[in-house]
């Protein structure tokens, strides 16, 4: 599959998803994308530059979303002009697959709605790449049925259909708690579709803090180890210079310098995948 003029898949070099889970300010951004650039230009790897613009997923309702569609894409088109990165985001609702198109170079959708069946059209009806992420409540080969549902709307608006990864961000182990099974990242293969890691978000504990969710980023690296052992095509990994003062999924993001070494050792492994 090819993404952003790069060839991606299994035994090919991994590409990187990275960024502050939210938009808290241009300023933010810029820096976090700067240092990614560096990473990117380095290590000759593809690197799409994430955040969200609208966190529409919130534990409590008084907690921060982000700066919203107009100001978020702002943002995300500073990013990709400034840095010159590729830039990706969420997609929350139908109506905002369209106008997200127009300023990033692919999509995601939220694992939380990786069953809605209108979502997951208009986003790959869009035109661009989508990354799907998998459910916390679905099963590796529950991903065949969305992406066929992506296939189909894909080819009726006309677009390639190969267009589309998928993504593992963990499984729901009783309450607050997730777990990676790395078997399911050789079952979503059959999907046809690169697969990638979240090793972010697979260390969240899900409301683990009451009014918030909690996480364990201690683990990340291990975890990301583990499946560049397996084999994937991409990492997604969030970042932030103080993930302790983060607006959003701090407990679970890398520090920014804790991301070159371990990119460095991801790469290193997967040569070897």
């Amino acid at each position: 599959m090819k993404l952003c003029t790069h060839d991606i898949g299994l035994g090919l070099r991994p590409f990187l998803i990275a960024g502050p889970c939210v938009i808290e300010s241009e300023a933010l951004c810029l820096a976090v994308a700067e240092r990614l650039r560096a990473l990117a230009d380095r290590y000759s790897i593809l690197v799409l530059f994430k955040s969200s613009f609208d966190k529409a997923n919130r534990t409590s309702g008084t907690a921060f979303r982000g700066l919203g569609l107009v100001e978020g894409l702002r943002v995300l088109e500073t990013v990709r002009r400034e840095t010159g990165l590729p830039v990706l985001t969420d997609v929350h609702t139908v109506d905002q697959c369209r106008p997200v198109a127009e300023v990033v170079d692919m999509l995601q959708t939220p694992a939380f709605l990786a069953r809605q069946t209108d979502l997951i059209e208009a986003a790959a009806g869009s035109g661009k790449p989508v990354n799907f992420k998998k459910a916390q409540f679905m099963a590796p080969g529950d991903m065949a049925p969305l992406v066929a549902k992506a296939r189909g709307a894909a080819l009726h608006a006309g677009f390639d259909e190969d267009r589309f990864t998928v993504c593992e961000r963990g499984t729901s182990f009783g309450y607050n708690n997730l777990v990676v099974d790395m078997r399911s990242l050789v079952q979503m293969r059959d999907t046809g579709c690169p697969v990638v890691f979240d090793a972010t978000h697979s260390v969240q504990l899900p409301g683990g803090m009451g009014d918030k969710s909690g996480g364990q980023r201690e683990f990340v690296p291990c975890l990301a180890q583990a499946a560049a052992a397996v084999g994937v095509a991409g990492f997604f990994m969030e970042c932030h210079p103080e993930p302790e003062k983060a607006l959003s999924d701090g407990p679970n993001m890398l520090r920014m310098e804790q991301v070159e070494p371990l990119l460095a050792k991801l790469l290193a492994i997967s040569k070897c995948a």
